[in-house]
Formats: structure tokens, sequence, C-alpha cells
């Protein structure tokens, strides 16, 4: 009995299964970035044109407005293993189908538009079973923490997937960031055998499987106030991160060595961000006032944008916008994982995956057909401060539950 109880209070760090899925996740997730930087580059040699990346993120996201509450209901429902292993498999098949296309030079805009809707769809039906994993895996009171470190993972990720990018598109070119994206699919599938073992699964019950019980939630204040921070920033704030190839390659005349830096500053200041749950877990109304504190100052980052003036300042700016952005998204994640059970995590992380992919989606769209008119640093500064000013009024109502905390 003993034995029982000092294993429950050793450190999640400590546990297999999560470390196992930490590693694998972190390698799958790095030949993801090392495909993201390329992607829009091969999309601008292609088209010359920022209008199609703007696209391409709104085929990657734009799924997500739909399919992501079907993942949070079949995430409640099914093996979660399962849903993860089909779509991560359907994924791979598409990064492969590009792999061949454009090491044979035969990859044109419309073929890399449906991949990207096809990755984005399969993504937004297995994040909820995805992101429902890590709970399982730790006791209760260490999931914000649990929570945290993955984030830390896949900022880590996104600090040297883009890095590798840059050095191997300088020598080998954009086709080998794919095949480095193939191979990195194989230590998590074969993770996913050990995590998820077949005899360990257990259908949770069903609290409710009504469309309306989504507004339930969109209802109250302790859920919407956060799903809306998230909202705004990634609709107005994210995009800075998906043009960040236009101002490298049109602005600045850089090259793709640089690219992959300046996304691996963004992913060094994301890394960073895992210390604000650790903090402020023990209390949600600071991880409340955090979430909307750090959204504000990132509405305040991108207005400056217009005053970037080199490469070396927009690395800077770079990294303070995956510092200030991954920070507000993980807080409010540990927020909402916090408060929701077992039986509704699925649901309420899709309310979360689809503020977050909606707001990209919609974002990413605007700023591209905006930036084919007037300049893209313009655009990037009236949405921050468009963004500043939403986070403000969000603020002001949310701050209201404050009252109700214990």
């Amino acid at each position: 009995m003993r034995e029982v109880q000092l294993e429950k209070k050793s450190s999640f760090l400590r546990t297999k299964r999560y470390f196992l899925f930490w590693i694998s996740s972190l390698f799958s997730n790095i030949g993801t970035w090392m495909q993201q930087v390329a992607q829009p580059w091969v999309i601008l040699t292609i088209s010359h044109s920022s209008f199609w990346v703007g696209v391409d993120s709104f085929m990657l996201n734009a799924p997500g407005w739909i399919l992501t509450l079907w993942g949070g209901y079949i995430a409640d429902r099914f093996d979660r293993k399962k849903i993860v292993l089909v779509c991560q498999s359907i994924q791979c098949l598409c990064v492969l189908i590009l792999f061949i296309l454009i090491l044979s030079n035969r990859a044109q805009i419309w073929i890399i538009l449906v991949c990207s809707f096809i990755i984005g769809s399969t993504d937004s039906l297995s994040m909820p079973s995805f992101q429902s994993i890590i709970p399982s895996m730790v006791e209760q009171n260490e999931i914000p923490k649990a929570i945290s470190f993955n984030s830390t993972q896949f900022n880590l990720s996104r600090t040297l997937g883009p890095s590798l990018a840059g050095l191997i598109i300088s020598k080998y070119g954009v086709t080998a960031c794919y095949g480095a994206n193939l191979v990195s699919y194989i230590p998590f599938f074969l993770s996913l055998y050990w995590i998820y073992p077949k005899s360990g699964f257990q259908k949770e019950p069903v609290v409710s499987t009504k469309p309306t019980q989504y507004l339930l939630f969109l209802k109250d204040p302790d859920f919407n106030t956060p799903l809306m921070t998230v909202f705004v920033t990634m609709a107005l704030c994210a995009p800075m991160m998906t043009f960040a190839p236009v101002l490298i390659k049109n602005i600045f005349h850089g090259d793709a060595s640089q690219l992959g830096w300046a996304m691996a500053c963004f992913g060094f200041g994301g890394v960073i961000d895992a210390i604000f749950p650790a903090i402020l877990s023990e209390r949600d109304n600071r991880l409340r006032l955090a979430a909307h504190g750090i959204a504000i100052l990132t509405g305040i980052l991108l207005l400056l944008v217009r005053f970037v003036s080199s490469v070396s300042l927009l690395f800077l700016m770079l990294f303070c916008l995956g510092l200030f952005l991954t920070a507000s998204n993980t807080v409010v994640n540990s927020l909402l994982q916090k408060r929701a059970q077992n039986q509704i995590r699925g649901k309420i992380i899709s309310l979360f995956q689809l503020s977050l992919q909606g707001g990209m989606a919609l974002g990413g769209f605007m700023t591209g057909m905006l930036s084919s008119i007037i300049d893209v640093k313009d655009v990037l500064s009236i949405s921050g401060i468009i963004a500043t000013c939403l986070q403000v009024i969000i603020f002001i109502y949310g701050a209201f539950p404050f009252k109700r905390d214990r």
C-alpha cells in the first residue's frame, strides 16, 4: 500500500508512459515544423504571391470550424488510440504524396491546398483525442503541469524544427524537409501501441451527446471568456507567424535559412511559456488574469510590426510573439482542462481547438487577402490595434467571474 502511495506522489516526469509520449511527440512535431517552414517557401516559389500563403493557411485550419466539435464527440465515445492512428496515417500519406511531387518537380498549388485541407481535417478530428491522452497519464493535481510540460515539448520542436529546416533547405532543398517529416511519424506510431494498449481502453460514461451541451459551455463565463481570448489572439496575432516567410522573402529579401532562424526565434520564445501554468496553477483566477494580460500584450506587440526595419528586429519580435502567444494559449488550455471532468474533456478540448484553428483560418485568409492590396506590415499592425482593443473588452467582461473564485 505504501509503494502505491509513493508512486502516486512521484513526479509525472518519472512516468514511463508520459515520457515516451513526450519524446515521440517531440520528434513528430519537429518533422511537422520542418514541413511548415518549407511549405510557404514552396508556395511563394511556385506562385510568387502572398495570397496563396493565406489560402493555404485557411485550407489547413478551416476544417476545424466543423470537424473539431465532432472530434470532441468521438473522443468521448470511441477508442482514442484508434482515432489518432487512423488520422495520423492519412496525414502521413499526404506528406508522402507532396514529397514525391516536389521531388519530381510536379507540385502544383491546387495539390498542396488539397493536401493541406485533408491534413487539417484529420487533425481537427484527432486533436481532442490526442489532447485527452495527457490527463489520463498523470494525477488530477498534476494536469496543469503536465500540459505545461507538453507545451514545452511543442515549442522546443518549434525551435528545433525551423532551425533544422533552415540548415537543410540551404544544403539539400525543401524536399528534404518533407522527407524528414515522413520519418518523424514512425516513433509516434510505435509509441501509441505502448501508451494505449488494446486492453487499456475504457469507454467513459456519456454525460450528454446532444449538440446543445456545447451551447451550455459557451454560456458559462468560466469557459466562454478564455475561449474568446484564444480566438481573438489566433485570428489577429497568429498571422504574424504565418506571414513571416512573406516578410523575409519579399520585404527583407532574405533566404530560406533566415526564415528557419526566424521561426526558431518564435519557437524559443514559446519554450519559456511553460513557467506560467507552473507558477499560477493553484488558483483559477490567477490563470484567467494571466491569460487576459498576456493576450493584451500580444496585441500591443503586433501593432509595432510596422516599425520593424531589419531582419534582426523581426527575430526579436518573433521571439516575444512566441513567448506571449503560446503562454496565453497554454494558460487557457490548463484552465479548461483543470475544470473539465474526464467524461466531457474531449468536448471542452474540441471547443479550445475550434477557437485555435478557427481563429487561425479566418486570420490567415483575411491577412492574405488584404496583403494583396496593401503592405503586409500595415495589415499586421492594424490587426494588432484591433486585437488590443478587443482583448481589453473581453478582459472587462471576464472580470466579473473573478468574484466567484474561491
